[in-house]
This record gives C-alpha cells, sequence and structure tokens, in this order.
C-alpha cells in the first residue's frame, strides 16, 4: 500500500515535471527561432533580375522571390495575399513595398532591407542618402496595433475559452444531439462577444463586424467541437488530446504575432493545418484583405469542426447501445 502511493506520487511528479519542459520548449522554440525562409516577396522595374539575383546570393534560402512587369502588379500581389512585400526599382532608387497587416513583423524586417538594396547603377544605398529606398505600407496594420501584439494576444483566450467550454459542456449535457447544440451556441455566441470587444473596445481589426464575428465563431466551432467530439470517443483522454493538439502544438505554431514563413520548416506549414493558425490566417485575410486568401483557413475549420460532430455522433451512438445494453447502470461520457 504504501510502496505504491509512493510509485503513483513519484510518477505523477515525474509526468508533470515533463508536462512542464514540453510546454516550455513548444511556447519558446518556435519564438526563438524565428527567420525568414522563402518568404514570397516580389521585384518589378527595369532593375527587377538583379535584385531578386542580390537578395539570392546575400540571402540565400530567405525570400521566395518572383518578378511582376510593374509597380501596379506588385501592389496587387499584395492586397491578394500572395506575396509580404515588394521591391520596385526606378530611376531614382528602389522602391519597398510592405504589407503590415500580413505580419508587421515582416514588415520591419523588409524595411530594414530596403536600406541595403542596390541602386539600378549597383551601388549599396546608404540610410540618408538623397537616393535611399522608399518605404510604403500598403495595406497597414490597425493604427491602434501597428506592432500586431493586440491581434497576436487574441488567439490563445479564442482556444482556452473552447476547450474550457468543451468540459463543461460535456460534463453538463449528456445528450449527444443537445450537446451539439451547445457547441453551436456557444461559438455564434462567443464570436459575436470577442468580435464586438476586438473591434468596439479594443480598436483591435477593422473590416465588418459580421464578417469578424463570423471568423470567431467558426474558430470557436471548431475548436469546442474537436474537443467535444473528441471526448465523446475516447472519453476523458479527449480533453488531453485535444489540449494537446490545440493548446500545446497548434497555439505556438498559429504565427499569430510572425508569419508562417517566419516558424521553422515544415512547423509553420503545419501550424496552418490546425485551427489556431488556419483561424489566424483567416482573421487577417478577413479584417485587412476583403478576404484575400480565406478559402484555405476556412476548408481547415470547416474540417476540423466537422470531425468534432462526426466524433460526437459516433460517440453518441455508442453511448445510447450502452443504455440499451445495461440500462441499470449510469452511462459515461457520451
Amino acid at each position: 500500500m504504501w510502496s505504491s502511493l509512493v510509485a503513483r506520487t513519484f510518477g505523477v511528479a515525474v509526468a508533470a515535471a515533463l508536462l512542464q519542459l514540453v510546454m516550455v520548449i513548444a511556447f519558446s522554440w518556435p519564438a526563438a527561432r524565428v527567420a525568414p525562409r522563402d518568404v514570397p516577396i516580389v521585384v518589378a522595374g527595369p532593375q527587377a533580375a538583379a535584385v531578386a539575383e542580390r537578395l539570392d546570393r546575400e540571402r540565400p534560402g530567405a525570400f521566395d522571390v518572383r518578378t511582376e512587369r510593374d509597380e501596379a502588379a506588385a501592389r496587387a500581389a499584395l492586397t491578394d495575399r500572395e506575396a509580404y512585400g515588394a521591391v520596385v526599382t526606378t530611376p531614382s532608387g528602389p522602391k519597398v513595398l510592405t504589407a503590415s497587416a500580413a505580419s508587421p513583423v515582416l514588415a520591419q524586417q523588409l524595411t530594414a532591407l530596403a536600406q541595403v538594396l542596390t541602386q539600378p547603377g549597383g551601388a549599396s544605398v546608404s540610410p540618408g542618402s538623397a537616393s535611399a529606398s522608399v518605404v510604403e505600407d500598403v495595406v497597414g496594420a490597425d493604427s491602434d496595433d501597428p506592432r500586431g501584439a493586440g491581434f497576436g494576444a487574441l488567439a490563445l483566450p479564442l482556444i482556452m475559452s473552447g476547450l474550457a467550454a468543451a468540459v463543461l459542456l460535456t460534463f453538463a449535457i449528456r445528450q449527444a444531439a443537445w450537446r451539439a447544440a451547445g457547441v453551436v451556441v456557444f461559438a455564434v455566441l462567443r464570436g459575436l462577444g470577442v468580435a464586438g470587444i476586438a473591434q468596439g473596445w479594443l480598436s483591435l481589426l477593422p473590416g465588418s463586424y459580421l464578417a469578424v464575428a463570423g471568423v470567431m465563431s467558426l474558430t470557436i466551432l471548431a475548436v469546442t467541437g474537436t474537443v467535444v467530439g473528441l471526448a465523446a470517443a475516447v472519453g476523458r483522454a479527449g480533453f488531453g488530446l485535444g489540449g494537446l493538439a490545440l493548446l500545446l502544438v497548434g497555439n505556438p505554431l498559429s504565427a499569430a504575432t510572425s508569419a508562417p514563413e517566419l516558424l521553422p520548416q515544415p512547423w509553420g506549414e503545419i501550424g496552418q493545418l490546425l485551427p489556431p493558425g488556419a483561424a489566424v490566417t483567416l482573421l487577417r485575410s478577413t479584417a485587412f484583405f476583403d478576404g484575400a486568401g480565406a478559402a484555405g483557413p476556412v476548408a481547415v475549420l470547416v474540417a476540423w469542426a466537422a470531425a468534432g460532430f462526426g466524433l460526437l455522433t459516433i460517440g453518441g451512438l455508442r453511448g445510447r447501445v450502452r443504455d440499451e445494453a445495461a440500462p441499470e447502470r449510469e452511462p459515461a461520457i457520451a
């Protein structure tokens, strides 16, 4: 008896310590390894080929450079979310276009890069010179959140509230159908509320209130539906699986404060296949880019929500079978 308690105590303590280490690594490692990796940018103008060659030579692997015919095409690439920035060569020197709404961190890096680009003649541009690069923010972040700190802080509360709601709904509502209805009602109400706070009080996001609220609701539907479905299918272990996938892995890889191309690969791409990363990308597209680039993240969130409700349906059917087979017993989580 005593030895069993000792073994259990030490086992739990060791497991908790390991979990803490995993959490520190999961949240700190991506942030500590932020660097540009195949970041899509555009170069245009008469010296576009020379600029692209220098970028590839001096920053190998940092940028995925494509050339466009003129400044108008370069601007379109930014507003369509096909590139994070552009370099337009002109007779008076390079002109750098950024889109801080897509990533304030990348916009800052591209602004710094503007000071070391070549002039049309090939000489280095010095800060403050008459021909120094001009920088223009084509799609700017919200004026009340220019560094994107407030925007980056939105992702974690959405995930945590979705997890908490999943636990409450699972234990408070036994019937699978009513539990599913509770998930939908919570997602709608939570989305409307968070969008109201983000836009009306904190002024973090521009754009249509209903569109932003729709993104918030879809995100919460995917998170809460997934965890509720996992709990119905595998029991209480589903809460742990959901927290592991969505909070411990998904949140650090969401690139809410950076960009997927700044994270170590393939983790940046994997993060976009999880609800937190898809939600961040979709929210940027909806609030700042009139929906450009929204199709992919919408498909990801819908797929997670559908999978969650599918698991909930399976769990509900299994629970009904158990109830019919043993009506005298209290049914387990279904």
